[in-house]
């Protein structure tokens, strides 16, 4: 008897770009929680901003990418 191959659907680009954006964004704020930890004050601004603003937006891409899916789904 032949089982049918299970296959998934790929995910959206965009969904796939906003988990890359929040995974790099939860790395930085890992980094300065670890940087602070070790005693380092004076922590460049690049990674503060990368922890402040990738975080967020990776869950607004993801977010939007659902709902574009979901619209999709409901309409066809």
């Amino acid at each position: 008897m032949d089982t049918p191959a299970k296959t998934s659907p790929r995910k959206p680009f965009l969904m796939r770009l906003g988990i890359g954006v929040f995974a790099v964004g939860v790395l930085a704020v890992l980094a300065v929680f670890v940087l602070f930890a070790f005693g380092l004050r004076d922590l460049p601004v690049w990674l503060s901003a990368v922890a402040g603003v990738a975080t967020p937006l990776g869950i607004a891409l993801s977010l939007i990418s659902l709902v574009r899916e979901h619209r999709k789904a409901a309409a066809g």
